[in-house]
């Protein structure tokens, strides 16, 4: 035991350190009790060896899971294991292959790879600083494919895993085992949590708390996610933790269901208590833990069941009550909880103690503080019972815990700003019921240290001196001392002069450039200014500039009362342009920290203001000087000033009173700033009254809102309101008064004697009778009238439409009603309208229109065109507005210069809807005009366009070579539709198109179609027949036909008309039509009926067959011609003579055998048909048709049968066979 500490050295150098293992306590004694340690447990540390085993080499497949035990010795501490291998390098570690906590090493599934002999697992034992090693484990990773049983045979293992195939395989989990698991841990731990899994590929781990969140903040993963940690746990960590394995083939799922317990913890430990005879004192001792810790209560060390009975002592659980305590009866307790999980212990010490007031404090002390800054003065005092602390100014005044001041519960006074009228003498004085004790200290509140003007940038040429001024304002009390620092650091030797305010650097060089700082000092504070010096060569003078001038210095506050302040201030350099006038500004320390407003402007030959204030503001002021060039920079803040506070000056702006619902009235206002309160505690005094009724006002005071609601009020009745602006000094001037009315309801009534007077077919005027104004229940705003169209006169079933409305202003008690329908029935009715809604509605009355004139019909067809009349076809009005008496068709020529011709007039009866006009041009267009009328005249017309059909005499067929003439298609009229379509054409159920009709004119092909559909994009595409090429588009909106120019000559295509629509998915098509171009212009004269052309071609036709004829004959005599020498180098058998009868070609045979040729057909009579073997020359020519020389003779040679070429005709790349040349003049 050292001497005097208490503090116990044990030497175990000598002896073993088992010899000390056990617990230690420690008990101080005295006269006034014993106080008792905590317990201490001293252990050795112990590092034991492995215990001796033989490892078997373990065989296993490959795919499967391995788990290698480590199994080390118990130690203490326990040690840390790692796996190495022979070499002492550690095993490498992934998510695959990976150490659990207890040290085993799982591999998730085995590759060839982990076969080895050396697995060693080794325990570090930290405070013995000693490693024990295990006895290696050979592994061996096995390949069912090529494993047999000689290759088992071979190893000799004694644990082979064949259990799992080889291949891929869903997760499942090799600890912990089962469904779920338990695990329990205490409060302030660490959470530790792991699960390892097997699978092929391996297994990705992930973590969630079922019903919960895990807590990020205290969250971190370990072993490849594997291991989850949360540290510092608390109760809110309980819960069940789901860990997921999860590979390609699946997943699996374990619940580990965790526990939190607690040893004890404080919530609130007993404290040392110091009494006087006679009072109470009450020891706590506040703990929690889980399971619920147990209290027992020590004094001196002896718990209280075996202590001197004490009948001022009573034990409550985990409180102890002292009452009437006695001089004497001082001593030391004890708090032990405890479960089982630790123990808490506390000494507490009771001290009975009678002492009159010590002011610990020394006398006469001095507190010096700066202006704006805090001041602290003590007063630390001692005594039994405790004193109570009161401060007093200058011996009279007393100083409540109040604004400035604070008193603390040590008897510290805080002044939180001090100004110079808080200086003075102040006296704290201790009282208890043993005595009284005074101290004296003194505050002195000094003057802050300021620079009023700074040093500035200098730029001197080398050789000159260069001056730094820095002239400082300070507490005259205060000792100031002027340091000077170049860079941070003292001046060099030599050239550097001091002044009492400035700095002197004489013939400066190139090494005296950097930043100087002035720094004033004094014993309470400083202020600091830097400036820079630049060495330059020695230049002419340079011109005069002009700038802003520089912030004004020495802000200072003088004259002030309540209401006003002096400010004053030292000007900036003006910078060569005079100062035009200063900016006074001051900023709300209290209300706006931060935000500088305009307070008033002076001349810029004043160098002071007089500052009117506002009560309850922190004032700070700065000034801003402007010149001709701008504003300088603000200067510093002036030191701030308080005015005290007041009544309010003003009362809230902007007071509303209004109704928002049925019995309430809701008194609105602008709510006051801050500034604007002028003291604390700011509210808001509400009065209402009923008008013109003999009431007093109502109130109610109200804070931080602006709008208070009066409930129970009468419906729509007016009221008077105002409202006062409050604070703890009084309330502001008297407001103005506001009126309002309270909340509405709706009408009650409805408006009676509804009359309806109708002017003409669209026109109809309703009367009523107007409502009292006690019945609207607010403020009326009008009558709505209803009117709905029910049905038609002529109408079996009701057809009704959509209600219409139209509301009146309240001083009306007729309108009219436009727009109606002609011959139609219809019903009205009225409801009265207020800012609240619309009331009932009056008794429905019913009136008639006249008929008037129908609508347009609601179609106009042009069908059946023919060369000289067309069929027209038509709808009745989808509004005939009267009863239909027949229609007007008038209808004129348009020419190719769109001038109209003479109208036309016809009528018809109102059954009829269809007409043959006869005696019209062909290929010209027609314009129709058709309205329909009633007894009251007729209605708008619809248009209609229309083609006749072109004369066919005009059109030449289209030829295709090897096919004859082409039919033309039946020739039709185009026909286009009303460039202004009906307006109430509804398409028809069905197809969007109709019959598509082609024709050719002389610049194009004319498409012309029924289109019923209601897309606004309608296209004609067309493309050349058996042609791969995208469609060609021609927009064609608003019309019923269209005319396609520059089509090919003598080529056909396929034409379709397309509507799109973008808002519909559905595409609608009509179906392709073939259009073929004639290979000549219908006008041009036809070459084949010329005489010349006709002649050639005779002459040309008799030279050829003269040619054939030779050659036939040189054949029969045996002469060779170049296809005989073909034929006898590919002694073809199949060939057969020419026959006669049929004009085709044949080869000369000497067994006259006549075969069939080579592709042909042979009926059974031996004959071969016409139509059948109609192959000539070209079928056997030499590389495609054959051909003649300029001289007339045949060129082609005989060979092999070929292929007829599918593409003949124009479109051929090859020159024109002599037969299809001969076919082409038939």
């Amino acid at each position: 035991m050292k001497p005097g500490s208490g503090t116990l050295d044990i030497d175990i150098s000598g002896e073993k350190a088992e010899a000390y293992e056990g617990t230690y306590q420690c008990t101080a004694h005295n006269e006034h009790g014993t106080a008792v340690s905590n317990a201490i447990v001293i252990r050795q540390s112990r590092s034991p060896l492995w215990s001796k085993e033989r490892n078997e080499a373990i065989a296993v497949q490959m795919g499967v899971s391995l788990v290698l035990q480590c199994r080390p010795p118990a130690g203490l501490p326990p040690p840390i294991i790692f796996w190495m291998d022979n070499n002492f390098q550690r095993l490498p570690l992934d998510k695959r292959v990976s150490q659990a906590l207890n040290g085993d090493l799982y591999f998730s599934n085995v590759l060839p790879e982990d076969t080895r002999s050396d697995y060693i697992c080794y325990a570090r034992f930290p405070h013995t600083q000693t490693i024990q090693q295990k006895q290696p484990i050979s592994v061996t990773v096995l390949n069912m494919e090529t494993m047999n049983e000689t290759v088992a045979a071979l190893y000799n293992v004694t644990d082979f895993y064949s259990d799992s195939p080889e291949g891929e395989r869903r997760p499942g989990f090799m600890m912990p085992l089962g469904a779920t698991s338990t695990k329990m841990v205490l409060r302030g731990e660490t959470l530790e949590l792991e699960c390892v899994a097997d699978g092929l590929p391996t297994p990705e781990i992930s973590w969630e708390k079922v019903g919960g969140e895990l807590p990020s903040s205290r969250l971190s993963f370990y072993n490849f996610r594997k291991t989850l940690k949360v540290s510092d746990v608390n109760e809110g960590d309980g819960g069940d933790y789901r860990c997921t394995a999860t590979n390609n083939l699946g997943t699996a799922s374990h619940i580990i269901k965790v526990t939190v317990k607690a040893a004890p913890f404080w919530v609130s430990a007993p404290r040392n208590l110091i009494l006087a005879p006679n009072e109470t004192g009450i020891l706590t001792c506040r703990v929690n833990g889980e399971p619920k810790p147990a209290i027992s209560w020590f004094v001196n060390g002896v718990s209280l069941e075996n202590a001197p009975e004490d009948h001022s002592r009573k034990v409550d659980h985990d409180t102890v009550i002292l009452s009437n305590v006695q001089t004497g009866s001082s001593a030391v307790y004890q708090c032990n909880a405890s479960n089982e999980f630790g123990y808490l212990m506390a000494n507490a010490f009771v001290n009975v103690l009678a002492e009159a007031p010590r002011v610990l404090t020394p006398p006469n002390r001095v507190y010096q503080v700066i202006t704006n800054n805090r001041a602290l003065l003590h007063c630390a005092s001692f005594g039994s019972p405790i004193p109570t602390i009161t401060w007093f100014k200058d011996s009279q005044t007393s100083v409540k815990n109040d604004d400035p001041y604070v008193i603390h519960e040590n008897g510290t006074l805080d002044i939180h700003v001090a100004q110079p009228k808080n200086s003075g003498k102040y006296t704290c004085i201790a009282t208890n019921n043993l005595g009284i004790k005074e101290n004296h200290v003194y505050l002195e509140v000094k003057e802050p240290t300021r620079i009023l003007r700074q040093p500035e940038y200098k730029v001197v040429q080398r050789g000159m001196s260069a001056v730094f001024e820095c002239k400082v304002k300070h507490d005259p009390s205060l000792i100031p001392t002027m340091t000077w620092l170049k860079d941070g650091g003292e001046l060099p030797d030599g050239r550097f002069e001091v002044n009492v305010d400035s700095l002197t650097i004489k013939d400066v060089t190139d090494e005296d450039e950097g930043t100087y700082t002035c720094i004033m000092n004094t014993t309470l504070d400083q202020d600091s200014a830097s400036a820079m010096l630049t060495i330059v060569e020695a230049t002419p003078p340079p011109a005069i500039v002009y700038d802003k001038p520089d912030p004004a210095t020495d802000l200072e506050l003088t004259d002030q009362t309540e209401r006003s302040v002096q400010l004053t201030w030292i000007p900036g350099d003006e910078h060569n342009s005079p100062t035009q006038k200063f900016l006074i500004q001051f900023e709300d320390l209290l209300h706006q920290p931060g935000v500088w407003i305009n307070l008033t402007e002076v001349a810029g030959t004043s160098t002071t203001a007089q500052l009117n204030l506002s009560p309850y503001v922190y004032y700070s002021f700065r000034v801003l000087a402007m010149n001709h060039i701008g504003y300088s920079r603000p200067s510093q803040p002036s030191s701030q000033y308080r005015t005290n506070p007041a009544a309010p000056n003003e009362n809230p702006s902007d007071v509303q009173c209004a109704g928002t619902k049925p019995g309430n009235l809701v008194i609105s206002w602008t709510p006051l700033t801050g500034f604007q309160a002028n003291g604390p505690s700011l509210e808001y005094n509400v009065q209402w009254r009923q008008k013109d009724m003999d009431e007093g006002w109502s109130s109610k005071t109200v804070s931080n809102v602006s709008q208070f609601v009066v409930s129970g009020t009468p419906i729509y009745v007016p009221y008077e309101a105002k409202v006062y602006a409050l604070n703890d000094y009084g309330s502001g001037p008297d407001p103005e008064v506001v009126n309002g009315y309270s909340g509405e309801d709706l009408p009650l009534s409805a408006p009676e004697s509804v009359q309806i007077m109708v002017h003409n077919s669209t026109l109809a005027e309703v009367h009523w009778e107007p409502v009292s104004l006690l019945s609207v229940q607010g403020k009326l705003q009008g009558y709505k009238v209803y009117y709905q169209r029910e049905r038609g006169v002529q109408d079996t079933e009701d057809t009704e439409q959509q209600e219409q409305d139209l509301t009146f202003s309240w001083n009306r008690s007729e309108g009219r009603l436009p727009g109606l329908q002609p011959y139609s029935l219809y019903n009205i009715t009225i409801r009265v309208l207020n800012n609240k809604g619309e009331g009932p509605p009056s008794p429905s009355k019913t009136f008639k229109t006249p008929e008037g004139v129908p609508g347009r019909p609601s179609f106009l067809n042009a069908i059946k065109p023919d060369l000289d009349s067309l069929t027209l076809e038509w709808g009745p009005p989808l509004n005939n507005n009267g009863r239909l008496t027949g229609y007007t068709l008038k209808y004129q020529l348009v020419n190719n210069t769109n001038e109209l011709g003479p109208v036309k007039v016809m009528t018809f009866l109102a059954n009829e809807t269809t007409i043959t006009l006869g005696n019209l041009n062909s290929s010209m267009l027609y314009k129709f005009y058709l309205s329909a009328h009633t007894i009251k005249g007729s209605g708008p017309i619809i248009t209609e366009e229309a083609f006749t059909v072109m004369d066919t005499t005009r059109t030449q067929p289209t030829l295709e070579t090897g096919k004859g003439p082409t039919e033309p298609p039946h020739p039709t009229s185009p026909i286009t539709q009303s460039p202004h379509p009906p307006l109430h054409k509804v398409p028809p159920v069905g197809p969007a198109f109709g019959k598509v009709n082609t024709s050719m004119l002389e610049d194009g092909a004319v498409i012309s179609w029924d289109y019923f559909g209601h897309h606004k994009n309608v296209y004609v595409e067309y493309i050349i027949e058996n042609s791969k090429a995208e469609w060609e588009k021609e927009l064609v909106n608003g019309s019923h036909w269209h005319m396609i120019k520059g089509l090919k000559p003598g080529t056909s295509y396929k034409v379709r008309v397309v509507a799109r629509d973008p808002a519909d998915p559905t595409v609608h098509s009509t179906d392709e039509v073939l259009v073929a171009v004639p290979a000549v212009p219908s006008r041009q004269v036809d070459i084949a009926t010329q005489g010349w052309f006709i002649g050639l071609m005779c002459a040309i036709a008799l030279l050829i067959l003269v040619l054939l004829i030779v050659c036939f004959i040189k054949r029969n005599k045996g002469g060779k011609y170049p296809v005989k020498e073909k034929e006898d180098a590919h002694q073809d058998p199949e060939i057969q003579p020419m026959k006669e009868d049929d004009g085709t070609f044949g080869e000369y045979s000497d067994t006259e055998d006549h075969k069939p040729l080579k592709g042909s057909r042979t009926p059974s009579n031996g004959t071969v048909r016409r139509d059948e073997s109609d192959d000539s020359l070209v079928d056997y020519g030499e590389g495609g048709d054959g051909q003649f020389n300029e001289d007339g003779s045949f060129i082609g040679q005989y060979s092999g049968k070929k292929e007829k070429d599918t593409h003949e005709g124009n479109e051929s790349s090859e020159a024109p066979s002599p037969v299809n040349a001969m076919n082409s003049f038939v």
